[in-house]
């Protein structure tokens, strides 16, 4: 399950530490992940792993909240990275499952949709600060895509907004992955016309019935400009890296007479080509590839607030 470090200009953990973040959420994932497993197999390891947990958990309240805690480790340090706070356990002690799966790839979906949960928080809050999401974001059909299909060390950025010259920048969706950085541009529309791709500002939808033919935004417009500030961004600190720029439809053909300049496209028939390739990609996290997030999260802008047990401290 890929990562997502930035979402819009929500705060986000990985502002805090790049480095760190993106290999602990790996190891946490796969700790979780054999446990969960193991608790579907056999359901009676719950209860001996529950009966373990109660006396530290007890011992744990007696000396001190979760929030003391936080506070205590951000006092002596400016960078704080925690682990799955309880409320973020995959595994919850006291909330079994209401129906268990019957098999293992259910059994992996119920495991992805409570990760997701957690990358939601993780992308919009950290130790001390909040960012306010909005609602429809959880059922995004495609952020949930994008994070659940592909590889653990991917990291996305979901059309996050940079500050360029004292302005507010949206940008496209960016996939930093070991090997390069790829900007994508999602054109997906909600019948299966056919969409005639050109030079100008706009594309043409083909219509059906001697209908008048529709007209969308050139996407490859975005796409450039996303690459230019990203790349700029790359540039003040010298990291060098190959940025791609991808049109995708999941749904439509996209016929064109001349393939754009350096920009890949992709419709439904070379899509499932396309993600193959994606998800075969198995490298680890590369430390250009973390500069790289670093860069972009350094020169992205995030609003929030303190948390209300901060403030009242």
């Amino acid at each position: 399950m890929a990562q997502l470090i930035k979402l819009q200009d929500y705060i986000s953990r990985y502002e805090w530490d790049t480095y760190r973040y993106p290999t602990q959420y790996i190891r946490q994932k796969k700790e979780q992940w054999e446990q969960f497993h193991s608790e579907w197999l056999d359901p009676s390891l719950k209860e001996e792993t529950k009966q373990e947990a109660q006396p530290e958990a007890e011992e744990v309240k007696e000396k001190n909240s979760l929030l003391q805690k936080w506070k205590e480790r951000f006092i002596k340090s400016p960078v704080v990275v925690e682990d799955l706070t309880p409320d973020e356990e995959i595994v919850k002690r006291n909330k079994p499952l209401l129906k268990l799966p019957d098999t293992e790839e259910e059994l992996k979906q119920v495991f992805l949709d409570r990760i997701l949960e957690i990358q939601m928080k993780w992308a919009s809050s950290t130790v001390s600060q909040v960012s306010v999401v909005d609602s429809n974001y959880y059922n995004d059909p495609l952020l949930r895509f994008l994070l659940q299909r592909f590889p653990d060390t991917y990291l996305v950025m979901y059309r996050p907004i940079f500050e360029v010259k004292q302005a507010a920048v949206e940008t496209d969706i960016i996939l930093i992955t070991p090997i390069g950085v790829e900007i994508l541009s999602f054109v997906e529309l909600d019948t299966d016309e056919v969409i005639m791709a050109g030079d100008e500002r706009t594309w043409t939808i083909t219509a059906k019935n001697n209908e008048e033919p529709g007209r969308l935004v050139n996407p490859l417009i975005s796409l450039k400009r996303s690459e230019k500030w990203i790349e700029r961004f790359l540039k003040e600190e010298n990291i060098d890296i190959p940025i791609k720029k991808t049109v995708i439809s999941r749904i439509n053909r996209i016929l064109y007479a001349t393939a754009p300049y350096q920009t890949e496209i992709i419709d439904k028939l070379s899509f499932p080509e396309w993600f193959k390739e994606k998800r075969s990609i198995h490298l680890p996290l590369k430390k250009r590839q973390l500069s790289v997030a670093e860069s972009l999260l350094r020169n992205s802008l995030s609003h929030s607030f303190l948390r209300p047990e901060w403030e009242a401290e």
